[in-house]
């Protein structure tokens, strides 16, 4: 039976942030922290906590600026949002941790763990991108503001590039679940794209000493991902092909078990 997802709020730095959270009766394993991807927020994770919630703490926030959580006033670097993500933990009470990221989020774990080695003990990453200089600049070029017209074009433009990289099975009902908050934001929209494109795995990921499990679907970031093995120094890629976004949702169970083999496997224990 699956657990009961609620919201909350926790005062940070940069005001009130909002978070998800599923707790089990009992639980059996480390609790487990999602960041998401951007510019969405926590929602993407909602059905996957009522899967993994039934075994651990489970906890998703919305990253400064997205979501329901309260925005920077100027633009952050990764280091930031992991800092602010880090004050959750302490909010909360919680002790050793297991991440899961997305994407941007995914950043901000491996940021979270280099901040805090003995607090966090794996890392599950959905896509870790390695770009080229100009693959990089056509990123930054492709990911900036969601800029308003009158006619509303730019909802339709947006909503046909969610449809262009929705995965096997992501059904339109599905995509407007993430609709809201992907087009939330004005100015500040752009800023966890802006970060992440300042931070870059080379120069941060063989610093971690934590298992690192990169997971690596057929979504947008595919053709980037795999490169990222020349920098890990404990850990491996798992392709999953016929997987995409949305694969939390619609494979939730089979999700949970890659994330409970891999934070309770020897690698790193």
């Amino acid at each position: 039976m699956s657990v009961r997802v609620q919201r909350a709020y926790a005062d940070g730095r940069y005001g009130q942030l909002h978070y998800r959270i599923a707790r089990p009766a009992m639980p059996t394993a480390r609790p487990l922290v999602c960041f998401h991807l951007s510019p969405v927020s926590g929602v993407v994770f909602e059905r996957f906590m009522a899967e993994m919630g039934r075994e651990r703490l489970c906890v998703a926030p919305d990253t400064p600026g997205y979501g329901q959580s309260d925005p920077p006033p100027t633009q952050p670097t990764i280091g930031d949002y992991a800092a602010a993500h880090g004050e959750l933990l302490d909010a909360l009470g919680l002790g050793e941790v297991d991440l899961l990221g997305y994407h941007t989020g995914s950043k901000i774990a491996v940021e979270l763990a280099l901040q805090r080695p003995v607090q966090v003990r794996h890392l599950v990453l959905i896509a870790a991108p390695v770009y080229t200089p100009a693959e990089l600049e056509a990123m930054r070029r492709s990911h900036g503001n969601l800029e308003p017209v009158d006619d509303g074009s730019h909802l339709a433009d947006y909503w046909r590039t969610l449809l262009r990289w929705r995965g096997p099975g992501q059904t339109p009902e599905m995509l407007m679940e993430w609709m809201p908050d992907s087009i939330r934001g004005g100015a500040r929209r752009a800023f966890g794209h802006r970060a992440a494109f300042d931070w870059q795995y080379p120069d941060h990921l063989p610093r971690v000493s934590q298992p690192v499990l990169v997971l690596d679907p057929d979504d947008d970031l595919h053709p980037y991902t795999g490169r990222v093995r020349d920098y890990l120094r404990n850990g491996r890629v798992l392709p999953l092909p016929g997987r995409g976004h949305g694969f939390l949702d619609r494979q939730a169970t089979e999700a949970a078990a890659i994330i409970r083999d891999w934070t309770a496997g020897s690698a790193g224990g």
